[in-house]
């Protein structure tokens, strides 16, 4: 049994709930009505994990890559592979690549599933057995062997036969074998009638008659796990152990797109009828229910592996790319153990209970390629664990008095079915089943992170016994029985009125307005309180919001700089195509105008001897009319010597203006020249270059003339040494009367070339001596 540290005596009533800050914000008002004082004991949430093995196909496909390493027996560490999500962000600086995680106790690849009942649910069943509540949830990823923790296989069972086993072993002999006295709405039971008996006892051989004979056999381990002396009753109940009867009645239904189906309801035949959903309810004390609930009196650990395998053939499966058996919805089996008094008609002493849950696996879409229904199963799988986890990261942060949040039950109806054990009314254990492989490294990480936060939850938890909560009789009407009289029948019972109406003739108007003063005081009060209590909640709900809304704020603003960032990559590398582009154009633009005005330089000489031919005229003529116009000057006598001057004056200028105009010409042809000449001598380079090129080649092709000599050489003492065999051969058959035509004729004949050769002859010889050369021309 685990450690508990005591604390203070306080009453019943405030030991059924944890802090005030967590039972408020998870909206529990349930109150008990003994007033046994007892101790409360606080301790984490235990968590376990599962590791299973590799399957053959696994091991093929690389999936062994030392993702998951057991340090010790509570320590595991992860490495992130190469391929992974983790891995990559890390090389981005965002994360780790490993991870260390703490566990109430690890189990590895080798454990069996009698160690694996023994070290974790075994003490919570002793306690069940007792009367305490109990709750065991497995959590992980698809494929990661959950259901077999849970139920095992028909020759090596799961917890679940494990603990029926304990169960009946402890109430051996002390059975209670009528079906009068069932389980009804929360923490109720109802009596019934003779016919209501009969009604049950049919619809169990119903349920059984539906079970093939060739099904699973039921598992029965043959060690017990559990003496009765180690599941002995309370201290209070010691002396009367061996008088007290016991009634264990069993419920099995799934959780499925958030709706809830009994497993042990008749299932539709045709495709058109859809399976009654049925509601969760509140009972009076707050404690949740399912509606119309089917349950059934089992008086054996094989009658329970029946009804789990009838609820097997309704459940909720597909095949997917990880499993071909997924479960698609959350199975919880349910066992109510009643304990009574003695006698043939005893009174309920006490009701507990146990839920085994077995959650669907958390999964990816993308790995698991689901669409269509299976999509939106995976959906609705993804949204309930979510909120789960939601509740236990809230329930985290109410441990701190400063830091009380709300708790998001009701959002879901799988976290709505485990309030109560997580507000004190019960024992809670965690399972975690995760697998090795490498492809599913993410989402065991993920897995691993919410353990790792179940594990910080610390709860509450009053040591409840049968005598904690004294369950309430009804009748078939719901009503409450509260005395059983032996004389009276079962229909004087069901029909007595207790709801008579007060008489209020006897009592004085004085008596009366007191009274309703009183009345009106506690409606105030009642009012104020409501009133603060309401405060209180939109002040714990502003608070909730306003951290999601900031959480959101930080996460879009994280989002908005990550997208921004890889934006303006894009934009970037969008800028840089768009600046070689322009570049490259502008390039091929400048060599096109280039090649329209490329000039040679044999045509540059010429237009610059032709420049300077022009210049040297132009400087005869003006020397010749210079020459003419003194003549002219002198036989005209000196009257007209000053017009003369200025129209020489003005010819000489006009002259000046040509030449500025023929220089400023003279200087561009220089300067394209100059261009010119630069081109010229980047062509030079480049033609230098080809040269080279040239060169090497001209020496690939000496050395190949070289080897082709060197091959006529030996070809030319191939054919002396024929020749000399051809001699030899020749004067070997010179004695013969008529040679045969053979091998040797036939190269003869080649050789020589008397013969007349055909066409085809010819064209075969031209072949193989191009087939002959080519070989020669490689080398």
């Amino acid at each position: 049994m685990d450690t508990r540290d005591e604390s203070t005596m306080v009453s019943a009533e405030q030991s059924s709930l944890l802090d005030p800050s967590m039972c408020s914000a998870a909206g529990d008002t349930t109150t008990s009505n003994s007033s046994v004082l007892n101790t409360e004991a606080s301790h984490p949430l235990k968590v376990y994990l599962r590791v299973r093995p590799f399957s053959k196909s696994e091991l093929t496909n690389n999936e062994s890559q030392e993702c998951v390493t057991t340090e010790n027996a509570e320590i595991v560490s992860l490495r992130a592979p190469k391929d992974s999500s983790t891995m990559k962000n890390c090389e981005r600086g965002i994360g780790q690549s490993v991870h260390k995680f703490t566990f109430t106790r690890i189990f590895g690849e080798d454990t069996t599933q009698a160690d694996f009942f023994e070290g974790t649910v075994k003490d919570l069943v002793v306690s069940f057995a007792n009367g305490q509540n109990g709750l065991v949830f497995n959590y992980g990823v698809t494929n990661a062997g959950k259901t077999f923790t849970i139920q095992g296989t028909p020759k090596d069972g799961g917890i679940l036969p494990r603990s029926l086993d304990v169960v009946f072993d402890h109430i051996r002999g002390r059975q209670y074998v009528k079906m009068n006295l069932k389980p009804y709405l929360g923490n109720d039971v109802m009596k019934l009638d003779p016919a209501q008996v009969k009604q049950e006892e049919a619809m169990k051989g119903s349920l059984f008659s539906s079970l093939k004979e060739d099904g699973m056999k039921t598992v029965v381990s043959s060690n017990k796990l559990l003496s009765l002396t180690a599941c002995e009753d309370s201290p209070s109940d010691q002396g009367v152990t061996d008088q007290n009867q016991f009634s264990a009645w069993v419920s099995f239904f799934e959780i499925y797109n958030e709706y809830v189906y009994d497993l042990l309801d008749q299932f539709p035949t045709s495709k058109n009828q859809k399976r009654p959903a049925l509601k969760i309810c509140d009972d009076q004390l707050g404690t949740s229910y399912v509606k119309d609930l089917k349950w059934f009196n089992i008086t054996s650990t094989e009658e329970a592996c029946k009804i789990l395998q009838i609820g097997n053939k309704n459940r909720s499966l597909a095949s997917t790319k990880m499993n071909q058996q997924s479960s698609r919805s959350h199975s919880i089996f349910t066992i109510r153990l009643l304990k009574l008094g003695p006698g043939d008609d005893p009174s309920v002493l006490g009701v507990s209970e146990m839920s085994l849950c077995d959650l669907a696996g958390s999964e990816r879409c993308n790995k698991t390629q689901t669409v269509g229904d299976r999509l939106k199963e995976a959906g609705n799988i993804n949204n309930s664990l979510l909120i789960l986890g939601k509740c236990i990261a809230a329930l985290k942060q109410s441990q701190n008095p400063k830091k009380a949040s709300y708790v998001p039950f009701r959002e879901s109806k799988l976290t709505r079915l485990f309030q109560p054990f997580f507000c004190g009314k019960g024992k809670a254990c965690m399972i975690v089943n995760i697998n090795q492989c490498a492809s599913t490294y993410d989402e065991t990480l993920h897995v691993m992170k919410f353990s790792a936060v179940a594990k910080q939850v610390v709860q509450t938890i009053q040591p409840r016994n049968f005598d904690f909560i004294n369950p309430r009789i009804v009748g078939k009407d719901g009503k409450i029985i509260t005395e059983i009289d032996a004389n009276l029948s079962m229909e004087d019972l069901l029909s007595e009125d207790e709801d008579e109406e007060m008489d209020i003739s006897v009592a004085s108007a004085e008596d009366l307005l007191r009274k309703i003063e009183e009345l009106k005081e506690k409606l105030m009060s009642e009012r104020q309180n409501k009133l603060l209590l309401e405060m209180q909640i939109r002040k714990e709900m502003g608070e909730a919001m306003y951290q999601q809304m900031v959480q959101l704020d930080e996460t879009w603003s994280k989002r908005f700089e990550d997208y921004r960032e890889t934006t303006e990559e894009q934009l970037e590398g969008r800028l840089e195509m768009y600046r070689k582009a322009i570049k490259n154009h502008a390039h091929r633009q400048a060599m096109e105008e280039l090649e329209e005005d490329y000039v040679t330089l044999e045509e540059f000489q010429a237009e610059q001897e032709k420049v300077e031919e022009r210049d040297r005229r132009i400087e005869e003529l003006e020397i010749a009319l210079g020459l003419h116009k003194q003549s002219g000057d002198i036989e005209s006598g000196t009257d007209s010597t000053s017009g003369a001057l200025e129209a020489l004056t003005k010819r000489c200028q006009d002259k000046e203006k040509i030449i500025i105009g023929l220089k400023v010409q003279i200087q561009n042809i220089k300067d394209e020249a100059d261009l010119n000449g630069r081109r010229l001598t980047e062509e030079n380079d480049m033609l230098k270059q080809h040269l080279k090129i040239k060169e090497q080649e001209i020496r690939g092709l000496q050395n190949l003339a070289e080897r082709a000599i060197q091959l006529e050489a030996s070809v030319t003492e191939l054919q002396v040494q024929l020749d000399e065999s051809k001699k030899r051969v020749s004067s070997v058959a010179i004695g013969e009367p008529k040679p045969k035509k053979g091998l040797f004729s036939s190269i003869k004949n080649t050789m020589t070339g008397t013969p007349k050769k055909s066409k085809g002859v010819e064209k075969i010889e031209e072949t193989t001596g191009l087939a002959r050369k080519k070989p020669l021309l490689r080398k």
